[in-house]
């Protein structure tokens, strides 16, 4: 598939990416401080409304189908980005982050993440159309990563005991000391990382590993390199907030991760069998939203009947968050 986007429309949208994140550090959150709940609900609105205005300009410019494509995309990678969430609450809480210093740390992470995920898409993008039977391995990773999802759905992580935590304990010298928002202070001649890189370093690998399952997704939606980027990157800009908004309440869906299975196997299916079965942009969408909402849906039922409060079993990150 040929991309719907020229050079100066990729130069327009990353230049708006790096203003709006020049704003979100350098004027709204220069100083450190605790993020409330609702003031992370309002930027989470702003996040949102950004994306389905970016939509709106993608039908307007390009036809129904792409805006479709794009906000399909957009849907899977914000739903699978709940599990990037209760990473960050696990690492906030392992390395015992204050709140008011945890903004900062996402910011560089998802800056980072970005950078990172640009460059695997456009990888993916070149190897689909120099070998397009890829589709097809793709579509199998996918299919069996939904299928070991579906199985394992209450699989939970800890960063402390994985292997890129043990690793980072042997390849970078750190200190317990938490000096501001400092990732790198000075202790008796050495530089030392601090738990705020370290917590920064976790982030970054765990959101690799989710890459792997989110971007083959969006691969089986679109195969414009455009589309599966912006949406991307949409839903990342606004996971910080998301986050910031939604840390007590993460323990509530616990049906999520079967829905996130079930469209991880819809979307392997569709593409293995792209060669012979079509499915349109909006029944693509049809099912996403279905299956997602089924599952939050099914998992607010479940608690409310199980008498959870609102803060469900999520681990909370400190005090005061």
């Amino acid at each position: 598939m040929e991309s719907v986007a020229t050079p100066w429309l990729w130069g327009g949208f990353l230049a708006l990416v790096l203003a709006l994140l020049g704003l979100d550090l350098g004027v709204f959150h220069r100083e450190d401080r605790v993020i409330t709940a609702r003031e992370a609900l309002s930027w989470t609105v702003v996040w949102v409304a950004l994306a389905l205005g970016f939509c709106g300009l993608l039908g307007w410019w390009f036809g129904a189908d792409r805006a479709l494509e794009f906000l399909t995309g957009y849907l899977i990678e914000k739903s699978l980005s709940v599990d990037n969430l209760f990473v960050f609450v696990l690492v906030f809480a392992s390395f015992r982050v204050e709140p008011r210093y945890q903004h900062r740390v996402l910011f560089w992470g998802i800056l980072t993440a970005l950078v990172l995920r640009a460059g695997m898409i456009l990888g993916g993008s070149a190897l689909l159309q120099r070998f397009s039977w890829l589709v097809y391995v793709f579509g199998a990773f996918l299919l069996l990563t939904g299928l070991r999802l579906l199985r394992h759905s209450e699989a939970e992580h800890d960063p402390g005991r994985s292997w890129a935590f043990r690793a980072l304990r042997r390849i970078v010298p750190a200190t317990s000391r938490i000096d501001g928002h400092a990732f790198f202070v000075v202790e008796q001649g050495r530089r030392l990382a601090t738990p705020l890189f370290l917590a920064l370093a976790l982030i970054e690998i765990s959101d690799v590993v989710f890459a792997l399952d989110s971007i083959p997704a969006i691969f089986g939606v679109t195969l414009d390199p455009f589309i599966v980027f912006t949406s991307n990157v949409f839903a990342i800009l606004g996971l910080r907030s998301l986050y910031f908004a939604m840390a007590s309440l993460l323990g509530r869906f616990e049906y999520l991760k079967v829905g996130l299975a079930l469209v991880l196997i819809f979307v392997g299916l569709k593409m293995a069998l792209s060669a012979w079965v079509h499915v349109p942009p909006l029944a693509s969408l049809a099912v996403v939203v279905g299956l997602l909402g089924g599952a939050v849906v099914v998992s607010l039922r479940r608690t409310r009947e199980l008498g959870r409060s609102p803060a469900g079993e999520a681990p909370r990150v400190a005090a005061g968050e």
